[in-house]
């Protein structure tokens, strides 16, 4: 973590210096709800002075119990450019297996273990798979967005009734009607751009005329986070029960070491039914759970949250508000919930809006601070769309499999039950590392993929242990970046002594860096747009840092200090070498450019600076 750049500051270094006040009433951004996509696109927002962000929420205060626990592997990694991943990762329950039940051949009515499998396969992520309430996770962003130079509070007792789009006020073109939840008053507030994040019953959805389109399940299930004692032996794993007649249980760990959740199948609806006129209580869960886990017995304490619901599988075809009837670029967005819904058994819904909003978040900040053109944000819809049609179908067909009569298959020359055999070839997707967007300005073509097989064009970058050469840290390369909009370019030296490798991110650098300062504004610090990093392959006691190019020690802030963190050297130990980890060209090198929300954008030869050029010419506006 860097700090002091522009002076000695004493006291936590999370807490950013205040910008002064804005002057202006006219809003950049109006944000709608603050469950965990408005949050996430808040906290990103929170840390530019230069954009007026404002979030609000209809309820009268923050959350106190979530309903979404599970945080895959890859929102931990989006965590981490937060700032807060260590605390979550203290706080969590981390999922290291499944287990998987079945009913016993000798005794249907009894379930007997089948399996289990590590939940996260090896090398997949640095990050693990936690479990921790929605609410925390919520803190966490609300205390980023108070700590930030902006100190950003949502406006709560908001909500939302209506909008309108005026195009010929470009400064603020949206009008945002919203009501008082505590008093009765109406407000009107105008902004640059919307975000609806306000759930599955999305106002702002409605206003721009989309809708969500699917389909149900018909069948009722239901969710209880419980506080129990059991002679189930697996109660701290999270397991996958499937019994004979009584239907299915997946359970949860919860944080805390005695909390867990309780997924279970309930009654088939008929067609015209909903959930709701079943009548179902507590009592009947807890029942029912019984029943799918016996001969084990569950002695319930206190049930800290619980719900009935239906299994839908909905999704609306644009995230914005442009029509093929209009050539506007888009004003209002939607994310999460007010786009997609499903059941909540993957685990997906909260990870999924979360990573709509960091998609979302940095495209905002690169338009309105000028670095892009405003048809960029364009790319939000078409990018998140397809995401969220890809949850939708894994979603469709595992709660299918879920409430199927118990079915086995074979396995790697294995039986297993169809469920237990979906959930490990699926393991990346749940992982939420499986993401890959296709071809476009943001991505570029795969002509040079084989220099860096390991970074996957398209999809996010896989970070490996490095050595920081000033001064020794073993670290992950991936965490250079933070939710600060800047893109990455890390530049892999390719074989060659010492001084050779050098004289190669010499040569790159000085060009690169002519690059960069066509983008970079006037009196900005080098890497405020674009941030260049460099990899040797050499062990870092054969080099030191004042060797290394001036592009690569950059000076910056007001005292015009020398940044020293700029460049790294291969982790020499067994099966740590990142070259070989990601199958990075040993003799040539080569040139990895990632963008700011974590994906990999192109990879190119050293000395392809012609092509890197072409490829920012594509993105960035010149600064005058």
């Amino acid at each position: 973590m860097q700090y002091h750049l522009n002076g000695f500051r004493p006291g936590d270094p999370n807490l950013k210096p205040a910008a002064p006040a804005r002057a202006d009433t006219d809003i950049d951004v109006l944000i709608v709800g603050c469950g965990p996509a408005g949050l996430t696109l808040a906290a990103y927002l929170s840390n530019f002075p230069d954009i007026k962000t404002v979030i609000v929420e209809r309820k009268d205060g923050p959350m106190e119990k979530g309903q979404a626990d599970g945080v895959s592997c890859r929102s931990m990694e989006m965590f981490n450019c937060f700032g807060f991943a260590e605390k979550v990762m203290r706080e969590a329950y981390w999922v290291n297996e499944a287990t998987f039940w079945k009913p016993d051949p000798a005794e249907p009515s009894r379930i007997i273990r089948n399996g289990r499998v590590q939940d996260v396969e090896d090398g997949l992520s640095e990050m693990p798979h936690v479990i921790l309430n929605q609410a925390r996770v919520h803190d966490m962003y609300l205390d980023v967005m108070r700590k930030s130079p902006t100190r950003l509070e949502p406006l709560y007792s908001r909500q939302f009734v209506d909008l309108s789009v005026e195009e010929d006020d470009p400064d603020a073109p949206v009008s945002v009607t919203l009501e008082r939840t505590d008093t009765g008053a109406k407000e009107t507030l105008r902004a640059r751009y919307v975000v609806g994040c306000d759930g599955a019953r999305s106002g702002v959805r409605k206003a721009i005329g989309r809708s969500l389109d699917g389909d149900s399940a018909h069948q009722a299930w239901g969710v209880m986070d419980v506080l129990l004692n059991t002679d189930f032996p697996d109660i701290r794993f999270k397991s996958l029960i499937q019994s004979d007649t009584e239907g299915t249980v997946l359970i949860i760990p919860r944080e805390g070491g005695y909390l867990a959740r309780l997924y279970v199948e309930l009654d088939k609806l008929n067609e015209d039914e909903r959930v709701a006129n079943r009548d179902l209580s507590l009592d009947d869960l807890i029942a029912a759970a019984g029943r799918i886990m016996a001969p084990y017995s569950l002695d319930v304490k206190e049930v800290a949250w619980w719900s009935i619901y239906e299994i839908g599988h909905r999704l609306t075809d644009k995230f914005d508000d442009v029509t093929a009837e209009t050539a506007q670029k888009p004003r209002v967005f939607i994310a999460g919930d007010a786009c997609h819904t499903h059941s909540p058994k993957a685990g997906q819904g909260m990870n999924v809006s979360m990573g709509d909003a960091f998609n979302l978040g940095w495209k905002l900040v690169t338009v309105l601070l000028g670095r892009m053109p405003d048809d960029l944000l364009h790319s939000y819809s078409g990018e998140r769309q397809a995401v969220a049609q890809a949850l939708i179908d894994f979603d469709h067909e595992w709660a299918r499999i879920m409430s199927a009569p118990p079915q086995e298959r074979e396995h790697d020359g294995q039986t297993l039950p169809k469920f237990q055999q979906y959930f490990i070839e699926h393991g990346r997707y749940t992982a939420g590392v499986s993401v890959r967007y296709g071809a476009s300005r943001l991505t570029g073509d795969t002509t040079y993929q084989d220099l860096a097989q390991g970074f996957e064009i398209g999809m996010r970058f896989h970070s490996a242990h490095v050595v920081r050469l000033a001064d020794a840290k073993q670290m992950h390369l991936g965490h250079v970046q933070k939710a600060d909009a800047r893109w990455l370019i890390c530049a892999f030296a390719g074989e060659g002594s010492v001084a050779e490798q050098i004289a190669q991110l010499d040569t790159f650098s000085g060009q690169a860096a002519q690059i960069v300062d066509r983008f970079t504004p006037t009196g900005a610090d080098p890497d405020q747009i674009i941030d260049l990093r460099a990899i040797l392959q050499a062990h870092h006691h054969d080099a030191q840092i004042s060797d290394m190019p001036a592009a690569l020690r950059p000076v910056k802030g007001e005292l015009g200090l020398q940044d020293y963190e700029k460049v790294f050297c291969a982790d020499q130990r067994p099966a740590q070498n990142i070259y070989d980890l990601r199958g990075i060209d040993r003799e040539t090198g080569c040139v990895v450019v990632v963008r700011p929300d974590q994906y990999v954008a192109q990879i190119l030869p050293l000395d392809a600076l012609d092509a890197l050029e072409s490829f920012c010419n594509g993105l960035f506006l010149p600064c005058a």
